[in-house]
């Protein structure tokens, strides 16, 4: 076969539609357009809405909200508890270390092993990281949040529709 063989496969070329060439062809007169009007005499931007402000500029630009309610902590697992070699663990202890940032809450998490109890204070663990610690002989005590529960009220209660 040689280069002068090859041709496209048959109906994948198809011609494009001559418009506006007289009412013989198809696309005579009004060539498709309808009759009259801005779109049938003159090119029309994308988006474009009469005037009006288009949906694109109605629309805000950036996406998304941030959730007033959200709790961020900040993790430290147990292998690292293991290697400061404290008995008692506070957030104050892990500020002084250089563990933890200023005003952040812990929440620690079970990765690693403990050899010995220790006693662990933080504002959230998750269930590997509690049963580990009271499995090696140590004590878990949860701190409340420094602002409380900042939820809003729910909807529905008994106090709020009378």
């Amino acid at each position: 076969m040689k280069v002068h063989d090859l041709h496209p496969q048959p109906g994948s070329n198809r011609r494009t539609k001559r418009v506006a060439r007289g009412i013989g062809g198809k696309g005579g007169k009004t060539a498709g357009r309808g009759s009259k009007g801005q779109r049938a005499r003159g090119t029309v931007r994308v988006g474009f809405e009469g005037g009006q402000n288009p949906l694109h500029l109605r629309l805000p630009k950036l996406r998304g909200f941030n959730n007033p309610f959200r709790v961020e902590y900040q993790a430290i697992n147990i292998d690292t508890l293991a290697e400061i070699g404290e008995k008692e663990i506070t957030p104050e202890l892990l500020r002084q270390i250089g563990l933890l940032r200023k005003n952040a809450l812990v929440k620690i998490l079970g990765r690693g092993e403990l050899n010995s109890g220790i006693e662990v204070s933080a504002h959230a663990f998750s269930k590997s990281a509690e049963d580990a610690i009271k499995a090696a002989g140590g004590t878990v005590t949860i701190i409340p949040k420094p602002w409380g529960d900042r939820r809003p009220p729910a909807k529905g209660n008994a106090l709020t529709n009378r």
